[in-house]
């Protein structure tokens, strides 16, 4: 079994280096064995094109190095230079008595650079191990839809066109096996000539992937004949970026009926989609990685900030209360009332057992989890709804027999709706309904974010809320026509319109996640609307003028 990371043994003096395969791009890819090692780094060295995947997992502290030197330079001069000073870094570390992770794409052991660093730590006498990663020319197949062997048994040979002889070509050429070739966009033409020329028939079906296992990917069917057409076809050459990886399979079973069935990555509803989560980054977690299940990429702006009310003396008088015993419940609406009732704990001592012989309600799964993070697990949870309403359906009647207090603490937003409080009152509840926090308008986003809001950068935005559309059209502006727009329910709908905007999705019900699922149901419509009429699947933002270029450039 691996060791977790505080299983780890010290660092000896003479430092230590895991050479680790970072994959081919997802993050997902990652092995539990590299996310061990990132959390115990001492430095990490990692190419660019990984540094995002692995710096995730790295201690608060790590030392990263070498990041601006690292590129993937044109020239084999300059990809060398900075090759050296990679192997210097490691190497300077490691005597240094640090905990080195050199982090490369795919596999280390297909690397042929990382192999001449491990040589380099035999030789310096410092000690190394290798983590696995998924090989580039596997995982990204894979991920195309693309299987490189079945049934059949047959042959699968790998080849790099950067540096494959005559001979190698002749071989691949000779086969009747799966080719998966290493190469780039500008030269694939070539390496498909090469094994035309080897033998190979050029009606032999070929795909082409670029930016494989990230939610930039894109194959396009071709055949070995018909590759340089399809790409200039397809408008990505010359390719804006220069020399971008690609990896082409060659062989029967790489062909474009076997990959329409197949292709489960980017037949996700919504492959690619830019989406637009007016929330913080933390109240978002859930719902953002519910949106990269189906192939989003979320972008989380918050359109409101949470201060302490102007005046806290009511704040304070209800939390001593609820110590000595004045409340019979109380009533969490929000994850931001659970945080502020839980900074006043703090504030005084207090932790989750003041909650003793108190029952406790939240509006719904999401402050029901915030609660159980402080320790408190609640007494109710709405069966139905997730909504004051909701609530107040489940929420007991007052009984002066079975109840011997009669009073409820409401901790909640200043501009909190009266919805719960009414509801309790006919309930026999009396209820204390105090102001917990302020919402406010956020400061605005960055400028990149608000040129992509206006001028159609985004696919979709979500509103969870009226105040959400209010206040992301006042920090931001309106976002653009292309844009689908979806809303948590008919109020939100309704706010929407009056400022002008077109409603595209509307949630079943009053839940942030059957919002999403809605978003995932129009994608999937959308593209099988596409694919029926034999037009290409693309992007509610591809639809907006110059599209296809600024797309062309980003893949």
């Amino acid at each position: 079994m691996s060791p977790t990371a505080s299983e780890y043994p010290a660092a000896p003096a003479s430092g230590h280096v895991t050479f680790l395969g970072a994959g081919p791009g997802d993050p997902g890819l990652l092995t539990l064995r590299a996310v061990e090692a990132l959390a115990v780094a001492d430095v990490l060295i990692a190419e660019p094109a990984v540094l995002d995947v692995v710096r995730t997992h790295a201690r608060e502290g790590v030392a990263v190095q070498g990041t601006a030197t690292l590129g993937t330079p044109d020239a084999s001069s300059t990809a060398a230079a900075a090759e050296a000073v990679a192997a210097n870094l490691v190497m300077a570390s490691a005597r240094g008595g640090k905990r080195v992770v050199r982090a490369v794409a795919g596999d280390p052991g297909l690397d042929s650079d990382a192999a001449a660093e491990m040589l380099a730590c035999v030789s310096a006498g410092i000690p190394f191990e290798v983590v696995p990663g998924v090989a580039t020319a596997v995982g990204v197949p894979a991920y195309a839809g693309v299987p490189l062997r079945d049934g059949s048994g047959a042959d699968v040979r790998f080849v790099d066109a950067r540096t494959a002889s005559e001979r190698c070509w002749s071989e691949v050429g000779a086969s009747d096996g799966t080719v998966v070739v290493s190469t780039t966009l500008e030269t694939v033409a070539a390496a498909a000539g090469e094994l035309v020329a080897a033998g190979r028939k050029p009606d032999t079906p070929m795909t082409v992937t670029v930016a494989g296992t990230t939610t930039r990917q894109r194959t396009w069917n071709a055949t070995l004949g018909s590759v340089a057409q399809v790409l200039k076809q397809a408008k990505v050459l010359p390719s804006p970026e220069g020399h971008q990886p690609v990896i082409a399979v060659v062989g029967e079973r790489s062909s474009a009926a076997r990959r329409e069935e197949l292709s489960w990555f980017e037949s996700k509803p919504l492959f690619g989609w830019r989406v637009l989560v007016p929330r913080t980054k933390e109240q978002a977690a859930s719902l953002s990685d519910q949106l990269v299940s189906y192939g989003a990429v979320p972008h989380e702006v918050p359109t409101i900030a949470v201060e302490p009310p102007r005046t806290p003396q009511q704040m304070e008088r209800a939390v001593k209360g609820l110590v000595t015993g004045r409340y019979e419940w109380i009533a969490f609406t929000s994850v931001n009332a659970v945080k502020a009732v839980r900074e006043k704990f703090e504030e005084y001592g207090l932790d989750a057992r003041a909650f003793a012989g108190i029952k406790v309600a939240a509006v719904g799964e999401q402050t029901a989890k915030a609660l159980i993070a402080f320790g408190v697990k609640p007494d109710l949870v709405p069966s139905g709804e997730q909504s004051a309403a909701g609530l107040l359906e489940d929420w007991p009647p007052y009984d002066p027999v079975f109840d011997p207090i009669d009073r409820v603490f409401l901790p909640r937003a200043d501009i909190a709706t009266e919805t719960l409080v009414a509801g309790l009152i006919d309930l026999g509840w009396e209820v204390d309904d105090v102001t917990a926090y302020r919402t406010v308008r956020a400061s605005p986003p960055p400028a990149d974010t608000r040129e992509a809001i206006k001028g159609g950068g985004f696919d979709a935005v979500l509103f969870t809320s009226s105040s959400t559309v209010r206040n992301l059209v006042g920090i931001a502006g309106k976002p653009h026509n292309v844009t689908v727009i979806a809303c948590i329910g008919p109020a939100t709908a309704k706010t929407a319109e009056e400022h002008g905007l077109r409603v595209d999705v509307m949630a079943p019900e009053p839940s942030v996640h059957a919002l999403a699922e809605a978003l995932a149901e129009f994608g999937s419509a959308r593209r099988a609307a596409a694919l029926e009429a034999g037009d290409p699947v693309t992007r509610p933002s591809e639809r907006r003028p110059g599209a296809r270029r600024r797309r062309v450039a980003t893949q």
